[in-house]
Formats: structure tokens, sequence, C-alpha cells
């Protein structure tokens, strides 16, 4: 009885043993098939079309705290997916100005990157946002913008944040934060201030899915207004 018993344990503990290593098989394997999968995938520069320079250098008497030290040198290539394009152009735009004091709110995804007058839209002062509705929810790999790149300035709690949720209350991402005193009253941010230039502020977005992107500034060091001149959000639908 007692032989019959332990033989019986021994089976079902070996048919155990083969259901988790075949669980483990399985999951090994469909680890190896998705790691191939993103190698397999064609990543080249993303081309992004820069504006003309308004000016030359980048002046260093800014007394601004955390300020990025300029590259010296044209920004590296951005490398995404072979079919990333540029998914705010022509896309709506909402902000907290409803009646900006110069420009219309569409000249920020209206392809139009220069500086001269009649390319930017000016927002009152203190902080303001603006949000862009993808209309559909993308895997988003790179956010590039231009508040203002006619003269040298660095805006100030510059946040960009991306969400399903059209009012930013829940499963909100902040993939950019600079707000070094939480000013904006959106958390404590650590990444640098920066000079405003034609290359525009690129941001790695790492490929995360949203429908909206947020972005927030609060004047800048020339006086209390908000400037966009566009802002472009390099994606792909998500099928």
């Amino acid at each position: 009885m007692l032989i019959k018993n332990f033989s019986k344990s021994l089976l079902l503990f070996s048919i155990f043993a083969f259901v988790l290593s075949s669980a483990g098989i399985s999951q090994f394997i469909s680890n190896a098939n998705a790691q191939d999968q993103q190698q397999d995938q064609k990543l080249i520069p993303i081309n992004i079309k820069l504006p003309i320079p308004m000016f030359i250098g980048t002046p260093q008497n800014f007394r601004v705290p955390n300020l990025e030290k300029p590259l010296g040198k044209p920004r590296p290539p951005f490398l995404a997916p072979a079919e990333t394009k540029n998914v705010a152009l022509g896309k709506p735009v909402s902000s907290t100005d409803d009646e900006p004091i110069i420009g219309e709110i569409e000249l920020i995804t209206d392809d139009d990157r220069e500086a001269e007058d009649g390319c930017f839209v000016e927002l009152g002062p203190f902080l303001q946002h603006v949000t862009i509705d993808l209309k559909s929810r993308h895997d988003i790999y790179a956010i590039v913008m231009w508040h203002y790149h006619k003269q040298a300035r660095v805006y100030i709690d510059v946040i960009v944040q991306v969400s399903d949720d059209p009012n930013f209350i829940k499963d909100v991402t902040t993939l950019f934060n600079n707000d070094d005193d939480n000013s904006a009253g959106l958390g404590v941010g650590k990444d640098l201030h920066y000079v405003e230039t034609s290359e525009g502020k690129l941001i790695d977005a790492k490929g995360v899915q949203a429908r909206y992107v947020r972005l927030y500034s609060n004047g800048n060091t020339n006086n209390d207004l908000n400037h966009y001149i566009e802002v472009e959000v390099y994606g792909v639908p998500i099928k």
C-alpha cells in the first residue's frame, strides 16, 4: 500500500513538473519571439524639417537654474520605426486660453515651424497648456516642439504629458518636466531647462501609447507670456 501511494505521488509530481516545464518553455519561446520582432523592426532616422535659424550662438547670461548646456553641434538623428510620421499634422488643438493674444491655436499643428510674424500663437500670462487630439491611440516615439526661436529665451515649467483621458485626470504619463519647484502643481521635475533654438526640443516618448498630448508652460525669461510655433508628434496608429 505504501509503495502504491508513493508511485501515485511520483506520477502526479511528474505530471506537475511536465506542465510547469511546458509552460516555462512556452513563455521562453513567446519572449524570444517578441524580442525577435523588436529586433526585426526596421529603425530609421525620422525626417524632421528644421526652420531657418533666426539667431546665431547661444547666449549664456540666463539666470535660470538647471540650464542645459548647448550641444555645440546638430542634434543626432532620432531613430524610429520606418512607418513613423508626424501624426499631429492638422489635428485639432485646444487651449486654456480661448482667445490668444496673437494668432490662432490651429497654427500649432499647421506644419509651419518658422519664427516669422504670423507663424506663432501667443497665449496669455502665467501657466497655460495646449492639448492635441490625435483622434485615436498611437504608439508615440518622439515629440518635437518649438515655442519661439526668433530670439534666445528659456520657457519656464515646460511639462509634456500624454493620456487617453481628454481631461488628463487618470492614466497620465509625464514625458518631460523641468518644473524644479512645483510651481505648476504637477510635481517637481528633474529635466533641464533649455534655450529655444530652431531645432526645437525633441522628447523621446519611448513608444508610449496614448491619444492626447498636453504641453504646459509658464512664461519665459523675456515676459510672462506663452508661445507656440509648432508641435510635432511622431508616431504610428495602433491598429
